[in-house]
């Protein structure tokens, strides 16, 4: 749509120019035959995003290129599948997936599925042609048949109840080779089975290919039982079934421990605190300590096996306290860059080991520059940044520079936000593609952390799961897509077309607060982070009576727009449940707020005792469902220690009273 507006805003001539040039090509295209390959030449006679009378069709990703033609093709029952240039499990793998898109017994397109290298020249690309006598997918591989099917699933499902698909040619690749979603399983939530299938079955739809589960304490190590024996952790057996289910869909799972940094979950236990940088324990692993490698191999040997990827994510991010305990004396001599870059390649070893490539989050090594040309050619760079204006390009340029292959991992801004962050997460996705593109990163990441008890509810990720895997599949098809609309169509299947825009419009309260933080909410702050002190001087400076009020009144009017929403997918309840009482929590920090205001600008155990009583109440009043919630979607492990930071503020709030 952004090439015919372009063409629009130019002169007549221009104007006639143009729809001269997509009638020729409407007419080549309904008289090259089914199995015809396209050229090159006429690829390219398809501009990017033309779209017929059939433009109101919501794709997701939008394809690189598509045309929709005149008519339509009518499905039958009588319609059959064909198969050609795929392998024998391949073909009943593509058998079971039509089966379960166009279920036996109902209207099905005749659909025509061929393996073409010859025709298809980029990896998991595909060519999509519906027509009067059927649908024809041809793709370089099986990854790319899968992806044709998901975007005729997506045409089907706007044609719904009618058994008409609009024809359409549709030529489409991948910008990112690897399109990636990670989900955080250690801080708090780790979720059911059947959450982790359906967000595989979500994910898979919008061409995301990389899944991982970052873990610290949460996977049920054989020899390590004292650490998750009250995580409710992944267990062996079902790493294997999800695996599998992933590759069903063209998703690798990729492992993800971290292995210095963030060991806290660990090293609190007596058996694991001789391996810690600092004698109380805390956060890393001792880079100098023998033992800590040690460790490391006897839990890379036990997870490993459960796992079919050749990839493996070790983490080693935010070491803050290497070189301040006992590896001081070896930082001295050799610096904090060197100690830990051996540390990284003592890991390295350890992976190699195992068979496997080693990604690792890159920001400790990016304040060592320096030393970045050491890294084994083979490591993947891992370049996290959250806030929309973080330097991809700065970065992305010194891990080219020193040929370092690297992802870029830009975030959803769901965590340490109740309800989102909608305009940073779409800059801050919109960034990473822009800049891993120019500066030739071979993968995208979105992470979805669960900092601070892991208060938000995964609806909430959505939206930047979808922006994120448009922009990664093909960035100037997507950056300016209808998220609202596509959120809509493809997730919460809303024909009142309230819901998407209500979930943007909630995600972007927070600015109204007049307190943005990075990395953080208003409501995290007042919450978690703030409960002590006053206001004056600290992150809640900008906080006013007029903001609060303001954000209040607009919370409220999101809510309204929630209820009357007509989602008819699945769990439209749940997510409906999850929105408002996000949305409540939200609302309790705001009256914290104008509370601490109103009494001078206190801190929250100095407030009056009437107010700190009602403010306790509503808190005890929310906290049966969100444990119900929680529980809707997650393991109970972890939710003890996630509604304790609630009873936490309850307590403050009370006592004294």
């Amino acid at each position: 749509m952004r090439f015919i507006g372009t063409w629009r805003a130019k002169k007549t001539g221009f104007m006639i120019l143009a729809w001269c040039l997509s009638g020729l090509l409407s007419a080549w295209c309904e008289s090259t035959p089914p199995n015809q390959n396209v050229t090159e030449e006429k690829q390219l006679m398809v501009g990017p995003n033309q779209a017929g009378s059939s433009g109101e069709y919501i794709l997701l990703p939008k394809p690189r290129r598509i045309q929709f033609l005149e008519g339509h093709y009518a499905c039958s029952e009588k319609s059959v599948l064909t198969i050609e240039g795929v392998d024998r499990d391949g073909t009943r793998l593509f058998e079971k997936i039509w089966n379960h898109l166009f279920p036996p017994g109902g209207e099905r397109p005749a659909t025509h599925l061929r393996i073409d290298p010859a025709s298809i020249i980029h990896k998991d690309g595909y060519r999509l042609l519906v027509d009067q006598n059927g649908v024809w997918v041809t793709a370089r591989d099986n990854a790319g048949l899968y992806y044709g099917l998901m975007t005729l699933r997506q045409l089907q499902r706007q044609a719904s109840p009618s058994p008409l698909i609009p024809n359409v040619h549709i030529e489409d690749w991948p910008d990112f080779p690897s399109r990636g979603v990670l989900l955080d399983i250690s801080r708090d939530k780790v979720p059911e089975m059947e959450t982790l299938y359906r967000l595989v079955d979500l994910l898979s739809e919008w061409k995301i290919n990389q899944l991982q589960l970052y873990t610290e304490h949460t996977f049920a190590y054989r020899n390590h039982p004292v650490v998750w024996q009250d995580a409710s952790p992944m267990t062996p057996h079902q790493i294997r079934a999800l695996d599998a289910y992933c590759q069903e869909h063209f998703i690798l799972l990729v492992p993800n421990q971290n292995s210095f940094g963030h060991m806290e979950r660990w090293l609190k236990h007596e058996r694991y605190l001789p391996l810690a940088e600092m004698p109380e324990g805390g956060m890393d692993l001792c880079a100098v300590d023998p033992g800590s490698i040690a460790l490391l191999g006897d839990m890379y040997a036990d997870s490993l096996p459960n796992f079919s990827s050749p990839l493996f994510n070790v983490g080693c991010d935010e070491t803050w306290t290497l070189g301040k305990g006992r590896s001081k004396e070896a930082t001295d001599k050799q610096g904090v860059g060197r100690v830990y870059l051996e540390f990284l390649l003592k890991i390295h070893e350890l992976v190699t080991e195992q068979g496997r490539r080693m990604q690792f989050w890159g920001d400790i090594i990016m304040q060592h520059p320096e030393l970045i040309g050491e890294l084994p050619k083979d490591v993947i760079a891992m370049e996290w940044g959250y806030e929309d204006d973080h330097p991809f390009a700065e970065h992305g340029q010194k891990f080219a520079d020193s040929g370092i292959p690297f992802y870029v991992c830009p975030g959803s801004s769901s965590w340490n936000s109740l309800i989102g962050r909608t305009d940073n997460a779409l800059g801050n996705l919109r960034n990473a593609a822009r800049n891993g593109l120019h500066h030739g990163a071979i993968g995208y990441l979105i992470t979805d952390w669960g900092d601070g008890g892991h208060w938000q509810f995964l609806p909430v990720s959505y939206a930047g799961f979808a922006f994120g895997a448009g922009v990664s599949w093909c960035y100037d098809s997507n950056t300016e897509m209808p998220l609202a609309r596509a959120l809509d169509v493809h997730v919460f299947k809303d024909s009142s077309n309230t819901m998407g825009q209500a979930v943007l419009d909630l995600g972007n309260v927070y600015q109204k607060t007049g307190v943005l933080a990075e990395n953080n909410t208003l409501y995290y702050l007042l919450l978690q982070h703030s409960i002590r002190g006053g206001i004056e001087g600290t992150a809640l400076a900008g906080m006013t009576m007029e903001n609060l009020d303001a954000a209040s009144l607009q919370i409220e009017q999101i809510k309204k727009a929630i209820q009357q929403a007509d989602m008819q997918c699945e769990e439209a309840g749940l997510i409906r449940q999850e929105f408002l009482l996000g949305s409540e929590i939200a609302l309790l920090a705001l009256d914290l707020g104008r509370a601490r205001l109103a009494a001078g600008g206190v801190g929250t155990e100095q407030l009056p005792l009437e107010k700190r009583n009602a403010l306790a109440d509503k808190i005890d009043q929310l906290l049966p469902e969100y444990r119900q919630l929680w529980l809707a979607r997650n393991r109970s492990g972890g939710l003890k220690d996630s509604a304790g930071r609630f009873e936490a503020l309850s307590s403050l709030l009370r006592a004294g009273s």
